[in-house]
């Protein structure tokens, strides 16, 4: 995740249908890190110490608006210079534990409360998914795992490969480790390799073919370091950080030849509006860097989208573009549930394995095995082999959820050990779109990802099981697992239950490797696209026929980098911070 998230991310099966109590807003010195970081509702450019900061001048060069992976480096970058007012609809990680902890990853995720850190939406294929809502975005509720895009990616899509390569480690250096790994995950590193996946090539950053172990975003401890950690290097002077800051829409003035972004509106914690304007230079800009969902979803309430479609909503046209929203994809996963007879330590992506066919194989283990994880929902998890996917989907009530929950907690604790084996598409040439349902920006938008409708992203799934069956099959493997080779159907047959979609099963899984890939499809929040570059903005992000308004995140990829995208995010916030810097002062100096 991703988690883009980052990275946004790890296993869709732990995302749910249930509510818990970890939601709410925390009250703790620790919450505002840093003092440039505030509730919206302190939002008075008129009368506070930013109005004294500033001379009097009470608007922005720069306005953010989602303080998320590529959000929180660029609003860092920028504060060096220029005056940044960053706004996150969610609140701070820094003080909850869900977010803090490894050990937490699904109940995070789990906590489905107004006021969680990710917003759960199913998509229109049935498949579960997670957005973030969080100071750090998709890093706050991600897996993880840290890897860098490919040299080939960054010469397709035209970036400075110098500075992409100064941008990396300055993300690298402050939040990014090399991580401990455990038996479950040398275990898989081994049966990749023995599987045909090499060379293995150690502990890199890099996107090489062959086994490898990446970098991680938590330390040895099991603590989780966000992209919201980024902002310690600002310019405390000239960055204004506001939580719990819903933008409702983007202000055009339409006066002139083109229509140009002057401001946002948005709404505190406590429902009141306000506005944030641009300095009148005419540098000045807004810059959404949403995401892959949000920002797509909030052009098209400001205005610029398909004219039709906006026009159905009465949305007033600010610039008519077909494109966004359009020609999204998310990297389609499959999972093998492997049991095992021992407590399970657990790990989220540590080792990747980077084959020439087109997929990726990573794994986890270890969650929903304590009393205390069991007797709490995590819903769609780990070794709980998807009691829930029992229920026909349109019988699962209110009523069917609260019965399952009492009917796990009477599960031998024998029924959660375990891990899972992933293997994901790497490039899908399946496509999909969100619309809007209506102009409520707190609402997710109807998404459709179309997964496996190319038959390429089939044909690549089976051929990613495939190898999953001759990892579980390997020497290094079985020696761990002690498995012997005949029980690999029965794996296969019983993941169809463990990965949790609302996608009717079929009777033939274990014989058709083919149903198996559609029926069992989840995602690892991978989604890009909507605002791609070409169509919806430049080549230097600005959004194409609009005037001091760019979109900087996942949203304008047209593939997502590397195996987990949550790097090149990240470095793209850094990235495209440094190039405006220097442009902008070039031109001034």
């Amino acid at each position: 995740m991703a988690f883009v998230g980052g990275d946004l991310y790890l296993l869709v099966w732990i995302t749910t249908l249930f509510t818990v109590s970890q939601g709410a807003q925390y009250d703790h010195p620790a919450q505002y890190r840093y003092p440039f970081i505030k509730p919206a509702s302190s939002f008075s450019p008129s009368s506070d110490t930013w109005h004294a900061q500033t001379g009097g001048v009470d608007s922005y060069d720069y306005i953010i608006v989602g303080g998320g992976t590529a959000g929180c480096p660029l609003a860092t970058t920028l504060s060096q210079n220029y005056t940044v007012l960053l706004l996150e609809r969610g609140g701070t990680p820094f003080a909850n534990a869900n977010v803090s902890f490894m050990q937490n990853f699904h109940i995070a995720l789990a906590d489905t409360s107004e006021t969680s850190a990710s917003q759960m939406f199913i998509s229109t294929d049935g498949v579960f998914n997670s957005r973030a809502r969080v100071l750090g975005g998709g890093t706050s509720i991600n897996a993880g795992f840290y890897t860098r895009a490919s040299a080939r990616y960054i010469r397709r899509v035209g970036w400075d490969a110098k500075l992409v390569n100064e941008s990396y480690p300055w993300v690298e250096n402050q939040i990014v480790h090399k991580p401990e790994l455990t038996r479950w995950q040398r275990a898989v590193r081994d049966g990749m390799v023995e599987a045909g996946i090499s060379p293995f090539n150690g502990f890199t950053y890099d996107h090489l073919y062959g086994t490898k172990v990446g970098g991680t975003i938590f330390d040895r401890f099991g603590r989780r370091h966000t992209a919201a950690e980024l902002l310690s290097s600002a310019n405390p002077e000239k960055l204004n950080v506001l939580v719990h800051a819903t933008v409702q829409k983007i202000v055009f003035d339409t006066s002139g030849k083109k229509p140009r972004a002057t401001g946002v509106i948005f709404k505190d914690e406590k429902g009141k509006t306000h506005r944030a304007i641009l300095s009148k230079r005419v540098e000045s800009e807004v810059i959404v860097s949403s995401g892959a969902i949000g920002s797509p979803q909030l052009l098209l309430i400001s205005g610029i989208g398909p004219k039709a479609d906006l026009e159905k909503l009465n949305i007033s046209v600010v610039l008519d573009n077909e494109f966004v929203g359009k020609n999204m994809s998310d990297n389609p996963l499959n999972t093998i549930f492997v049991p095992i007879n021992e407590t399970v330590k657990p790990s989220l992506i540590q080792t990747v394995g980077i084959t020439k066919l087109g997929v990726y194989i990573e794994a986890s283990s270890g969650f929903g095995q304590s009393t205390d994880s069991i007797h709490c929902d995590h819903g769609i998890a780990s070794a709980e082999i998807g009691q829930l996917s029992t229920i026909p989907p349109k019988q699962r009530t209110h009523e069917a959820i609260l019965e399952y929950r009492r009917r796990k907690r009477n599960l031998p604790i024998e029924t959660f050990k375990g891990g899972f084996i992933l293997e994901k598409i790497a490039k899908p040439l399946s496509k999909g779109h969100i619309s809007l349902m209506n102009t409520n920006i707190n609402d997710n938008p109807a998404i459709t990802f179309n997964y496996f409708s190319h038959p390429a992203d089939l044909a690549k799934c089976v051929d990613g099981i495939r190898i999953v069956e001759k990892i579980l099959e390997s020497t290094h493997f079985t020696n761990y697992t002690q498995l012997d080779k005949e029980a690999v159907e029965k794996l296969i047959n019983m993941s169809v239950h463990a990965n949790v979609n609302l996608i009717p099963k079929h009777t033939n899984d274990t014989k058709s490797l083919e149903q198996f890939c559609k029926d069992t499809v989840i995602t690892i929040w991978h989604y890009h696209g909507g605002c791609h570059v070409g169509k919806v903005v430049s080549s230097d992000y600005k959004v194409l026929g609009v005037d001091g308004l760019r979109v900087i995140d996942g949203s304008t990829f047209d593939d997502s980098p590397g195996t987990n995208p949550q790097a090149t995010v990240m470095m793209l916030g850094r990235y495209m911070g440094v190039k405006i810097l220097r442009e902008r002062l070039g031109e001034e100096a």
